[in-house]
């Protein structure tokens, strides 16, 4: 595999690392930088290169297992933590206090909705909404969700903290992020804005947000492995680890940022951004082209 082509990999790993964990959607700015740019399809081909936009995201994930690795090993039950290492506070922020703590059948409730219509429209999805224009559509109709979430929020917040979640919250985020299905949407645009809006802090429908992300991610990369193995070669494989390395690297500098900022700047920004990104992108599609 040529050097450029491993150049274009690390490109996408960049994009996906630091877009995936931001309310942006990491998926539509791969496919609109893949469409745009770098043509991944036309030396991998169609169904290998939207698996490699699934796939890569397993860097992604690696990510969150290094960031909230004393939470994960909390929820299995093989080690209990403090209230301060769970929550992985950021400098400056008091730890908040609460007597629950977020249990896995929770975060099993909140992956159950997605994950049933994931499996069932897997396939339609790769063959109808990988392109510029679904995406476009994602960007805006999303943003438009954020800045509802950040106008019409609950006053008083419920749910400081994710060990405060209740179950109802937990169903009703999960059927929220059925949304981000559709890409372009964001999955954690989709979770956070409806955590908000069900009464939770930024900062716990986030954290909610990547714990329900590994599951749903991994699930979702090794069933467009196994459907589409057919399509690869080895000499694919140099083009996938060097995407997977760039997207872990990229997520950890940027998750931690995120994590540190959310609760203070909110949604709005993030929605803004994805509306002049959208009408940038279809000025330069659909007339520049």
């Amino acid at each position: 595999m040529e050097l450029l082509t491993i150049i274009k990999a690390i490109i996408l790993g960049i994009v996906e690392g630091l877009t995936e964990f931001a309310p942006v959607s990491s998926t539509g700015h791969m496919i609109i930088v893949d469409d745009m740019w770098l043509k991944s399809q036309e030396f991998l081909g169609k169904y290998a290169a939207n698996t490699f936009k699934v796939v890569i995201q397993l860097g992604s994930i690696l990510a969150v297992v290094v960031i909230f690795r004393n939470r994960f090993i909390d929820l299995l039950g093989l080690k209990r933590f403090s209230r301060k290492e769970l929550t992985a506070v950021p400098e400056g922020q008091p730890a908040v206090e609460t007597t629950g703590r977020l249990k896995l059948a929770q975060v099993i409730v909140g992956l159950i909705p997605a994950g049933v219509l994931g499996f069932l429209f897997e396939d339609y999805i790769d063959e109808h909404l990988f392109s510029t224009s679904t995406v476009l559509i994602g960007l805006v109709v999303g943003a438009i969700l954020m800045i509802c979430a950040d106008l019409l929020a609950p006053k008083k917040i419920k749910t400081e903290s994710v060990d405060q979640i209740t179950y109802r919250q937990a169903l009703s985020v999960g059927l929220i992020q059925c949304l981000s299905l559709w890409p372009g949407f964001s999955r954690s645009g989709s979770t956070i804005s409806g955590g908000v809006l069900l009464g939770m802090s930024h900062r716990a429908a986030a954290d909610f947000t990547f714990i329900m992300a590994v599951p749903i991610m991994a699930g979702a990369s090794l069933i467009s492995l196994l459907k589409n193995w057919q399509y690869f070669t080895l000499d694919d494989l140099p083009f996938f680890i060097a995407g997977f390395i760039s997207a872990f690297l990229f997520a950890l500098l940027s998750m931690r940022f995120f994590l540190k900022l959310i609760n203070r700047i909110k949604l709005m920004p993030f929605a803004i951004y994805r509306i002049i990104l959208a009408a940038v992108v279809y000025f330069v599609w659909f007339y520049i082209s």
